[in-house]
């Protein structure tokens, strides 16, 4: 039975402008930029050069650690560039350039697995290592690893359906076009990790995707159970949606596997399917294409590395008064600089705004109503942690306010009537953490370098 998690908000999910639109196959582009980062860890190092030839589902990037996962070509034809590119993520990234030969030639390895309904738990981490399968949802963080690192420590397995940002609807298209797809993907995880379940949870507001779901899985057989959300913000998140489903609460400072879960996204799962049925590894994303900005909102579905601009002229062009570009929900997504930027695996929507979606003030002034803690899914105090990062004390906000613990949603920003960027400011602190970490961590190599050498000279 669903269970209620702290705080949340009920923004104006603005999905009618897509949710009964079919998922559209956009044509591949004549040339794909594929950057080697778009994943949680290390990036990919290319393993192709300028004039190579490639074929769609080939290794084009080679993990860069453990905690990483393998590049693959889109599209086939001939490697134009293998350099930095503009990057979704800010600044710019490694990209492999492939100018498409039109000939959709699939690499000769992609073939189906023999026996899929007796994968042992290492065979199917191995084919999702090797599939580059990552979390989709935007998280982005290697499913092999997660997989890997939660056997035999979890007997609650969730699929994330819950798509609780507003605007995107690409996971409710894809419950109702391919439930195949989901419910044999969460089969083979429940065999994975020896569950007599697997939860998909969905919110309120796509119950016809639920009923798809039962249908499909009656017609299967299959160990999996539909569990119905109340429809909130951010139910998506790994911690809430944990609690939602299962009724367990995720500590401070630990992942959903310490309180026996494991977590994937939809589109994820669908990936593994296909990575096991078919051998394709991760190649096409779905993508919500839709704001105010947008002439003809779709659901497009694209090769990895398509630039942006393909994606709005399929839909007919933006309006001429859009101001801002979004990667991702407007609650958590990254504004874009660059028109320039390529999709990416963990992108799940591209937003135009040219309305009153955006409401700025020009000295922000909080009042202390206190709103921002009574949404903070958390239970943080966003009020205090702005103050003191505001004053430049980044310390007491990670240690006293636990500011590293924040997820980002959005939700505080949200409903805050003075309008305080509290968000960036607490990505920004989060950076600031970052940045002291890694000049301690370099400072004590310096030093130890400098008394080894020491030594060593004293020796000699």
């Amino acid at each position: 039975m669903a269970q209620a998690f702290f705080g949340g908000v009920h923004p104006n999910d603005m999905k009618a402008a897509t949710n009964e639109k079919a998922i559209e196959q956009l044509a591949a582009p004549a040339e794909v930029v594929i950057p080697m980062s778009m994943h949680i860890g290390a990036p990919c190092k290319p393993c192709v050069a300028v004039g190579d030839k490639v074929k769609i589902g080939q290794r084009i990037g080679e993990p860069g650690g453990f905690v990483s996962a393998p590049i693959h070509a889109s599209v086939s034809g001939t490697v134009k560039a293998v350099e930095p590119r503009p990057f979704s993520m800010g600044g710019t990234m490694m990209s492999v350039v492939i100018e498409n030969d039109f000939q959709d030639t699939v690499c000769e390895d992609i073939k189906p697995v023999d026996d899929p309904e007796n994968l042992t738990p290492e065979q199917l981490v191995e084919i999702v290592k090797n599939a580059g399968i990552v979390g989709m949802g935007g998280a982005t963080f290697p499913t092999h690893v997660k997989i890997s690192s939660s056997l035999g420590k979890v007997d609650y397995v969730i699929i994330n359906a819950a798509e609780c940002e507003p605007y995107i609807t690409g996971d409710h298209r894809a419950m109702l076009e391919r439930p195949e797809q989901v419910i044999k993907g969460a089969t083979l995880l429940a065999k994975c990790f020896g569950v007599d379940k697997v939860y998909i949870g969905v919110e309120a507001n796509k119950q016809n995707a639920a009923d798809t779901l039962n249908k499909t899985i009656a017609e299967l057989k299959a160990p999996v159970v539909v569990e119905v959300l109340h429809t909130r913000y951010p139910q998506g998140a790994e911690k809430q949606l944990c609690q939602a489903v299962s009724g367990r609460q995720v500590p401070s400072g630990k992942l959903p596997a310490d309180a026996g879960c494991c977590i994937f996204n939809l589109n994820t799962t669908c990936a593994i399917y296909k990575a096991v049925y078919t051998g394709m590894p991760v190649v096409r994303k779905v993508v919500t294409v839709s704001g105010s900005g947008v002439i003809e909102p779709k659901n497009l579905e694209c090769p990895i590395g398509t630039p942006i601009t393909n994606l709005f002229d399929a839909c007919g062009g933006l309006k001429d008064e859009t101001y801002k570009l979004i990667m991702g929900g407007p609650m958590m997504g990254l504004a874009q600089y660059d028109i320039n930027v390529t999709v990416g695996k963990g992108s799940g929507a591209m937003l135009a705004f040219a309305g009153d979606e955006e409401k700025y003030v020009e000295d922000p002034q909080c009042i202390r109503c206190g709103k921002c803690v009574g949404v903070c899914p958390i239970r943080l105090e966003p009020v205090f942690m702005y103050k003191y990062l505001m004053k430049g004390d980044w310390e007491t906000w990670r240690d006293q306010f636990h500011g590293m613990d924040c997820i980002e949603c959005g939700a505080c920003t949200y409903t805050c009537p003075a309008r305080l960027p509290l968000t960036h400011a607490f990505r920004m602190g989060k950076q600031q953490v970052n940045n002291a970490r890694m000049k301690a961590k370099a400072e004590a190599d310096a030093k130890a370098a400098a008394e080894k050498a020491a030594a060593e000279k004293k020796e000699a």
